[in-house]
């Protein structure tokens, strides 16, 4: 009797110890019930206010931490949130290295009314991904440079908050701690002219920006362009070699530290490529096509290589003579320069990369293979003796021709026009 008194007893202790231990834990979840109320009641992804349209800081300043963000997993659930936006989760602010065909897009940064760009294509796939922590400007999103319509990149570098781990197993992710294969991931879902070539978690600051403008060499004078190709090097006043923005650029003065000119190692039948390649810390809007523009000139033998001395002096020529820029379609950002950060890339990520590329090359080589056949099947025009090679079009000199306004004008016409508006 006295046992199995002393039994009972035993397990009344156990179920008024289990009982204490429930009503903690609901009180536990109580309060995190009214702490999740507070952040629904403050949520905002449902209203009207375009955060993409708000200006970001440059990569420089962003890629400042690589230090992650410990949060509850939570995802929100509150009416109108974004649909791939996740809030409330491990984060890191992270580098992100990607490469891109140009052809298609509307330049790499989203504008209002202009779709597709690079841009928009990677916050989509970041959404669809569920890599995305809070909205775009609450990921601290910045980019290292903006290229035009057409143009291409091979290195171009963004930055900003995304997740550093997921339990997610729809989401591909690397065994090691559940962290997050980014390359692999987004380069399943992006289109096959964006890929995402490496990534890292970076504490580093920026150096500089290379370009590479490729073309044909034809009957161009390579030795006068390289001639004029050196007057860029050093610190100028390019002005007169960009398109002017008066109402957000007061300073045109660039640092270029490296301007060459060299031959691609790649032939056709007919001609042989070669390519500029220019390096600097900062380039103005159409810095890099204007100075081209001007070098072609210069190969085709209707300006001297003093018209560089002549342009970067601004108190010589104030006012831009009008010229057409060099195509979009050959330049490249080649590459994003930042003080000791590594990108990384999986062996699996990196060898799935260049089957992509092989791939894309040799569809672009039988389009070329076809091309090249049709070109077979012409017969060439007999030359006439007696008819110039080539025949020189009027050519006006730069320094002849008409000018655009200058800083000066610019900047008094837009602080009129502003004092009109108030």
């Amino acid at each position: 009797m006295a046992a199995a008194a002393a039994g009972g007893d035993g397990e009344a202790a156990v179920m008024r110890a289990e009982v204490a231990a429930l009503r903690l834990r609901v009180q536990e979840l109580e309060r995190e019930n009214q702490r999740l109320g507070k952040i629904a009641s403050r949520c905002t992804c449902g209203s009207s206010k375009d955060d993409s349209a708000a200006s970001s800081p440059v990569v420089s300043e962003s890629l400042s931490s690589s230090k992650q963000e410990p949060q509850k997993n939570v995802k929100s659930h509150c009416r109108g949130c974004q649909v791939g936006v996740v809030s409330h989760c491990p984060k890191r602010l992270i580098a992100l290295k990607i490469m891109y065909f140009g052809q298609r897009f509307y330049g790499f940064a989203s504008e209002a009314h202009t779709e597709p760009t690079v841009e928009s294509e990677i916050f989509k796939a970041l959404e669809r991904a569920k890599l995305l922590v809070g909205s775009r400007k609450e990921s601290c999103y910045s980019r290292c440079g903006r290229t035009d319509k057409g143009v291409s990149a091979t290195g171009q570098v963004i930055s900003l908050f995304l997740r550093s781990n997921i339990k997610d197993a729809k989401l591909d992710v690397l065994d090691n701690k559940s962290e997050i294969d980014y390359v692999k991931v987004l380069n399943r879902i992006l289109p096959h002219d964006i890929r995402v070539i490496g990534w890292c978690p970076v504490a580093g600051d920026f150096l500089a920006r290379e370009y590479k403008y490729l073309f044909w060499k034809g009957d161009l004078n390579i030795s006068e362009m390289q001639k004029a190709a050196v007057k860029f090097i050093g610190e100028h006043d390019y002005r007169n070699f960009c398109k002017m923005d008066a109402a957000n650029v007061s300073n045109y003065r660039r640092h270029i530290t490296d301007f060459n000119i060299s031959a691609y190692d790649q032939r056709s039948n007919y001609d042989e490529l070669w390519a500029i390649t220019i390096k600097g810390s900062a380039f103005l809007w159409h810095q890099v096509r204007c100075m081209v523009a001007v070098l072609f000139l210069i190969g085709q033998g209707l300006e001297t290589p003093c018209i560089v001395d002549s342009l970067l002096d601004i108190t010589k020529t104030p006012r831009k003579p009008q010229y057409k820029m060099a195509s979009e379609i050959p330049l490249i950002l080649r590459s994003c320069l930042f003080d000791e950060v590594n990108f990384m890339c999986s062996s699996e990520a990196s060898q799935a990369l260049i089957e992509h590329l092989k791939d894309e090359y040799h569809q672009y080589m039988l389009q070329a293979a076809i091309f090249c056949e049709a070109l077979s099947c012409l017969c060439s025009p007999e030359p006439d003796p007696f008819e110039p090679r080539h025949k020189k079009r009027n050519h006006i000199p730069l320094m002849s021709r008409q000018t655009e306004p200058s800083y000066e004008e610019r900047i008094a016409k837009v602080k009129t026009k502003s004092a009109g508006s108030v």
